[in-house]
């Protein structure tokens, strides 16, 4: 089988587009995260990231600055599941670059269980995440994006999620949940925020390139198969219409879009990214 592959530019906008304006990305060391922090810094724009891990934040912060030599950055380590050391990374990002702009709320994973195996601890674990990664950093950079709002007349939030918010699987039903009650958070902080001038959308992301499916092909049992003949066969599996993967830098487009203000009048949306395996309009 032959499966076509798909090089996506490096960014859309012009280098300067987004030239005086704060992002803000959390989960931003890898995989999305990383590949819109690389859009965001590509448009000009100056750029805070955050990850739980230490180690994985100051590899990803080397590669950037060999990437973007004099680029604004900074990166604090945090966990955003911690009000006030969210609360300390909005201060530090403010005191270092100034007031955000764009917030990209991308922290997050998807938990494998059933119903039947889903404890107490997990599902109030798995909501806790889902919940909490959007809710503390929305509260902790809101006042910074309302007052940017002011002062270059757009401020936006944007919400990476998942299909399965509007396209349930039986073998993740505590994230399937979780992801629905996030969709229906985006769109009530639109509704709320509007007054503000603070725009709220998100995406929503079906199977695209991550360790996790690196790790799969890795333990592969047919050896014989290349990454792109295996996850070739994974898309047509998993009746995906571009029959390939997402590439993160897709998804990252459509964030960066949502963020900048090319999407000025859109609020309370989401862009689906999935190949087309959606099955709703």
């Amino acid at each position: 089988m032959t499966v076509m592959t798909m090089q996506a530019p490096s960014h859309f906008l012009a280098a300067d587009a987004l030239a005086g304006r704060v992002a803000v990305v959390t989960g931003g060391s890898s995989g999305i995260g990383l590949a819109t922090v690389e859009l965001l810094l590509a448009s000009g724009a100056s750029v805070a990231l955050c990850d739980r891990s230490a180690e994985r934040l100051d590899r990803a912060v080397a590669g950037l600055r060999e990437q973007f030599p004099g680029a604004k950055l900074f990166a604090q380590s945090c966990d955003v599941l911690d009000g006030a050391a969210v609360k300390a990374f909005a201060a530090a990002s403010e005191a270092a670059l100034g007031s955000a702009s764009m917030l990209v709320n991308n922290a997050g994973q998807g938990r494998v269980s059933t119903f039947t195996d889903t404890d107490d601890a997990a599902w109030t674990e798995e909501l806790n995440l889902k919940f909490f990664s959007v809710i503390n950093p929305t509260r902790a950079f809101l006042p910074q994006l309302a007052a940017q709002r002011a002062v270059l007349g757009d401020a936006a939030i944007v919400c990476a999620n998942s299909l399965l918010a509007r396209q349930p699987e039986p073998h993740m039903v505590a994230t399937s949940a979780a992801r629905a009650g996030l969709l229906n958070l985006v769109r009530s902080m639109a509704t709320e925020f509007a007054p503000q001038g603070v725009r709220v959308n998100g995406i929503l992301i079906g199977l695209v390139e991550s360790g996790q499916w690196r790790r799969r092909f890795e333990a592969r049992e047919d050896k014989s198969l290349d990454w792109s003949a295996w996850s070739g066969q994974l898309a047509k599996n998993k009746h995906i219409p571009l029959g390939r993967l997402g590439l993160p830098t897709e998804a990252a487009r459509a964030i960066l879009f949502l963020a900048s203000p090319l999407a000025s009048y859109t609020t309370g949306s989401h862009i689906d990214i999935s190949g087309g395996l959606s099955r709703h309009a």
